[in-house]
C-alpha cells in the first residue's frame, strides 16, 4: 500500500494499531532520570542543525534518531559516516571532560533499514560515580580523578508501519556489543586520547529504540525513545547501563520557495534529563536547512543548549552538502568551540546517497 505521506514510501497498513498507539504513548509518556549516549554522537546533516533533527529524519540516519522517519523520506537512502565530539573544546588539567568518536554505514528505505555504528566514549570524572554532579563549569576541577572509556558496537534493523494517512510508527532492533575500561593514569597530555588505544572487553545484549512521525502538509511532529529495555554490561566500576531517552521535535519542510530549492526549519526538546560528568542534562535545539541550484548545494545552521546548566550556554552549529553528482552527496558539520572554550567542539564527515 502506498503511503500517502510521501509519494515514494511504500509501508504496510498494521492490523494491530492499538499495541502500536500504545507503544507511540510511551514516547510521550517517557520522563525522569536518565544517563547514556547524547543523542548528537551520529549523524552529519543532524549536528549541523544543532540536533534538531527527530522531526527531520528523512535519509538513512533516521535508524539513528527516529526510525519512524523512514517512512516519509527518500525511496533509497544509504550514509557512510565518522565524525569527533569533545566537552569541552579546550579542557582544563584534571577537570570533567569527555571525547567521542563515532563511525557508522545505515542502509534504508521506506519498509526498512539496517544500520551499524560503533563508538568510543571517553570521559574523566570522579572516582566515586562517573556523572556526578559538578558545582559549575567554572569549578570543574575533581578530587581523585578516573578516565572511564566504552567501545560499543551497535547492529540495527529498523522496520516500521503506517496508522491511517498520517502517522506512522516504527522501531529499531539493535544486538549490542558493548565494554569499558577504567584507568587512573592522567600522566598523558591528552589522557582522553590515550584512553582510546586501551583494550575493553566486551559484553552483548539486546536493545530497542522506538519512534513516532505525524506528517500534516509540510509539519511534521516526531518522538523517539531510545534503549527502552536498558540493556546493561559488565559490573562494578566498569558498569555501564544505557538508561531511556526521549526527544521529541516538529519541523516545517517547503519546497521550492524564490531562490531556494528547498527550506527546513526544526525544534527539538529532550523529554528526560541525561546524566553526565558535567552534571544533568536537558537539550534545546533548534536548527535549519536550505537549498540551492536545485539542492547541489545545501547548509545547514543550528543553536542548542543545556537547560540544566547555569549558566546557560548556546552551542553554534554549522554545515553543508554538496552534490557529487545527482543523489550523491558529502555532508559536513562543525561546532566551533566558543570563546571561553566550555562548550562542546567536534566535527563530522559523510558520504550520502538519496533516490
Amino acid at each position: 500500500m502506498r503511503f500517502p505521506v510521501s509519494r515514494r514510501a511504500t509501508m504496510v497498513t498494521s492490523p494491530f494499531r492499538r499495541r502500536l498507539v500504545a507503544a507511540a504513548a510511551l514516547l510521550v509518556a517517557a520522563a525522569g532520570p536518565a544517563s547514556g549516549q547524547s543523542f548528537e554522537l551520529s549523524g552529519t546533516r543532524a549536528q549541523g542543525m544543532a540536533g534538531a533533527f527527530v522531526a527531520v529524519a528523512d535519509d538513512a540516519t533516521a535508524t539513528w534518531w527516529n526510525p519512524a522517519g523512514l517512512g516519509g523520506g527518500a525511496y533509497l537512502s544509504a550514509v557512510v559516516e565518522r565524525g569527533q565530539l569533545r566537552e569541552p573544546g579546550e579542557p582544563l588539567p584534571g577537570a570533567a571532560a569527555t571525547r567521542n568518536g563515532t563511525s557508522g554505514f545505515a542502509f534504508a528505505y521506506p519498509a526498512m533499514g539496517l544500520s551499524y555504528y560503533r563508538f568510543r566514549v571517553s570521559e574523566l570524572g570522579q572516582i566515586d560515580s562517573i556523572g556526578a554532579v559538578q558545582p559549575s563549569r567554572q569549578d570543574q576541577r575533581l578530587v581523585d580523578p578516573v578516565i572511564r572509556s566504552m567501545s560499543m558496537s551497535a547492529f540495527g534493523v529498523t522496520v516500521g508501519q503506517s496508522i491511517g494517512n498520517h502517522v506512522i510508527v516504527a522501531s529499531t532492533l539493535r544486538l549490542l556489543r558493548a565494554g569499558a575500561v577504567i584507568t587512573t593514569d592522567l600522566a598523558d597530555p591528552d589522557p582522553l586520547e590515550r584512553a582510546e588505544d586501551l583494550s575493553v572487553s566486551r559484553h552483548t545484549a539486546g536493545d530497542v529504540d522506538l519512534g513516532v512521525m505525524l506528517r500534516f502538509g509540510a509539519v511534521s511532529v516526531g518522538g523517539t525513545l531510545k534503549h527502552v529495555g536498558e540493556p546493561e554490561f559488565g559490573d562494578g566500576r566498569e558498569r555501564i547501563v544505557l538508561a531511556r531517552q526521549g526527544r521529541a521535535g516538529v519541523a516545517v519542510k517547503r519546497g521550492r520557495t524564490g531562490v531556494l530549492s528547498s527550506l527546513i526549519g526544526a525544534v527539538d526538546v529532550d523529554l528526560t534529563t541525561r546524566t553526565t560528568v558535567f552534571g544533568d542534562e536537558r537539550r534545546v535545539a533548534a536548527g535549519g536547512e536550505l537549498g540551492l541550484f536545485n539542492s547541489r548545494l545545501l547548509l545547514r545552521g543550528g543553536l542548542s543548549a543545556n537547560t540544566q546548566a547555569t549558566p546557560r550556554q548556546w552551542q553554534q552549529s554549522a554545515g553543508t552538502s554538496v552534490a557529487l553528482r545527482t543523489g550523491v552527496y558529502v555532508d559536513a558539520a562543525i561546532a566551533p568551540e566558543s570563546s571561553s572554550g566550555t562548550s562542546r567542539a567536534g566535527w563530522s564527515v559523510s558520504l550520502r546517497t538519496v533516490y
